[in-house]
């Protein structure tokens, strides 16, 4: 697959880009990216959530009435889950809700999310990308130059650059990434993929590795 590449202006420069094929060109397996970002998902849960349970209620075990002739359930101390301020039936408690997930697995996830972007044709190339200082200004003219403007935009640099970083930190929509923190769920949680030159070769070194 050929893709022109355009430079921060907006206007292609001429020449194109071959995207490999084992990595963009791929059958989408949707079932692999559904476990991917279903692990990050999990991963990325604190697991925190608690409430207290009958035997962790303070309290007296004094039976508050009688065991027959209230005309009601048979009473039980003050700690009991049906009365008011008593514990919590089957509540909440700390968990860790991590799993683990095969590589390969994670692998063809990452090429199904980029094959399905290529394939929607939601995938460009600039042949550079990096500022002298950090503006978000720049940054908003750029995707307006690019006609990407008001989309879901993940940038992926093939190093870590602070300056495109910072620029982009403000606006909602827009998100930088290195490919080597490039996973599933930032891809298809975008509408438009952005890689520079450097990142594409960069990224086909990450696969082939």
């Amino acid at each position: 697959m050929e893709l022109s590449i355009y430079n921060v202006q907006g206007q292609e420069t001429g020449r194109k880009v071959q995207l490999n094929d084992a990595i963009f060109g791929l059958e989408p397996n949707d079932h692999a990216i559904y476990l991917d970002v279903k692990q990050y998902l999990a991963n990325n849960r604190q697991g925190t959530s608690k409430s207290k349970q009958r035997s962790e209620i303070a309290g007296s075990t004094r039976k508050l009435g009688r065991q027959k002739g209230g005309g009601g359930a048979r009473p039980g101390d003050i700690k009991s889950p049906v009365r008011v301020g008593g514990g919590r039936i089957f509540g909440p408690v700390p968990r860790d809700y991590s799993f683990k997930l095969n590589k390969k697995v994670k692998q063809l996830a990452r090429k199904s999310a980029l094959s399905l972007r290529a394939s929607q044709n939601q995938i460009m190339v600039l042949d550079e990308l990096s500022f002298e200082a950090p503006k978000t200004k720049k940054m908003i003219e750029l995707l307006e130059k690019l006609n990407i403007s008001g989309k879901k935009v993940l940038f992926i640099l093939s190093d870590k650059n602070n300056f495109v970083l910072l620029s982009a930190r403000n606006i909602q929509r827009a998100k930088v990434v290195t490919v080597n923190e490039l996973n599933t769920y930032t891809i298809m949680n975008s509408n438009v993929v952005v890689f520079t030159e450097a990142s594409v070769s960069a990224l086909e070194g990450i696969f082939n590795a």
